[in-house]
């Protein structure tokens, strides 16, 4: 059986990849106490030893702000680790997918970021991230990078998650409302990415050619449309809010004052992976109601 290891396993794209990838071989998908990827030997020993057949690298350091205190590390998890990865890929002649992020971009104007705009990252998680996607494209592996934005799922920390808990106990709210992107549910990054390693089982092949790859549902949306559609979905399934959708107040990134700077334009053209694919991705309103009536589920469960 094929062996497949998934970094990042316990996060929300992690744990969707481990469901969606079950199907493909044995998942591994080892927590902390077991292989800390902050270590690069540990890395190296546990390859080694493990030999896995596929990579999935769902790991990476996310908090954006944070990463302005902690750069060394942001850079080990987003940049060292990928591209240590990248290198067993490419001396075994195994197939990496990695995710990557639409902060590598400048965030300037408004049209949609498509996968060979130059890269001009604000801040530095951005910064790590792209040297992420430049290590491992540099490796020469077989590799798959996936750059998402906005991810959120009905489990874990997320805008989603941060707005149905606001929602319950206050009145009103403020939110951005010139950052203007895509949100994307780890559920579909885990369908896309099974889709697009389709015959690697059989061939050793993915189903699309190597390179980078735009995933995101269809549309775009502020963080100010994402509030107000993600409380429109909680009042039509009776969940407890105490906040309308009205009483979502519309602010700018410069009320909101970050030790990060965002990037206002992430939004990303899907037009290359939907040709690669043969499919027609679906849209953000559509996915953000199925999250948000999963959410409904787990709390009433």
């Amino acid at each position: 059986m094929q062996k497949i290891l998934v970094t990042g396993g316990s996060g929300q794209a992690g744990f969707e990849l481990r469901r969606q990838l079950a199907t493909f071989g044995e998942v591994l998908a080892p927590a902390r106490a077991e292989l800390d990827l902050t270590d690069a030997a540990a890395v190296d020993i546990w390859l080694r030893r493990h030999a896995p057949d596929l990579v999935v690298n769902a790991a990476a350091y996310t908090a954006v702000d944070k990463a302005e205190d902690e750069p060394g590390l942001a850079r080990r998890l987003n940049a060292e680790l990928p591209g240590q990865l990248a290198t067993y890929c490419a001396r075994h002649g195994k197939w990496l997918v990695h995710y990557s992020t639409d902060y590598v971009y400048s965030g300037l104007g408004c049209s949609p970021w498509q996968e060979d705009a130059p890269t001009a990252p604000v801040n530095t998680y951005g910064e790590t991230k792209r040297d992420g996607d430049a290590a491992v494209a540099d490796s020469g592996c077989d590799h798959l990078i996936f750059r998402t934005s906005w991810v959120y799922s009905a489990t874990g920390r997320n805008f989603v998650n941060t707005m149905l808990r606001l929602g319950a106990e206050r009145e009103a709210l403020s939110v951005v409302a010139d950052q203007v992107g895509v949100p994307t549910p780890a559920r579909l990054i885990a369908q896309i990415t099974a889709l697009a390693l389709g015959p690697w089982p059989r061939t050793g092949k993915a189903a699309i050619d190597r390179g980078v790859y735009h995933l995101a549902p269809r549309g775009e949306a502020s963080w100010h449309d994402v509030a107000v559609a993600t409380f429109d979905e909680a009042a039509g399934l009776g969940m407890p809010l105490t906040v309308t959708p009205g009483a979502v107040a519309s602010i700018a990134t410069a009320d909101y004052p970050t030790p990060a700077q965002r990037p206002l334009n992430s939004r990303l053209d899907i037009t290359k992976l939907e040709q690669a694919l043969g499919v027609t991705l679906p849209d953000w309103q559509a996915q953000l109601a199925l999250t948000v009536e999963e959410t409904r589920n787990q709390h009433a469960a």
